[in-house]
């Protein structure tokens, strides 16, 4: 059942006007809906995003969201242009050069919304 099932991904916000300026402005999002419970949802291919606003930041440090993407210096250029800071590492393990990363069958780089989720773009290898 679940299997077949629509996935949403619920990300917490603070300020959910700051937040939908950042997700439409700065990610390009076509602007969604707003539902009863307070939730404003993203359509994203067959996923919806759903931006849910709450009292507190996130104290999440790991990645919330991970959007796929062809060609992944094409989609940092594309961000960056629109204000986008991504973040860089250097760790055991986990280096960006100019903020991507090889993990194995995927390049990946970081970012965060305003409300302190962590965000990555990914693009396959295989």
């Amino acid at each position: 059942m679940l299997a077949r099932s629509l996935m949403t991904t619920i990300l917490p916000v603070v300020d959910l006007a700051r937040a939908r300026e950042f997700y439409e402005k700065r990610l390009g999002l076509t602007a969604g809906r707003a539902k009863p419970d307070g939730k404003y949802e993203y359509r994203l291919g067959d996923a919806t995003l759903a931006l849910f606003q709450r009292g507190a930041a996130t104290k999440a440090d790991h990645t919330a969201v991970s959007f796929a993407v062809p060609d992944i210096m094409k989609a940092i250029a594309e961000l960056e242009s629109r204000g986008v800071v991504f973040h860089d590492y250097d760790y055991p393990g986990l280096k960006t050069v100019n903020h991507v990363c090889v993990l194995g069958s995927e390049k990946a780089a970081w970012f965060s919304d305003p409300e302190g989720n962590i965000l990555c773009i990914h693009e396959d290898l295989a």
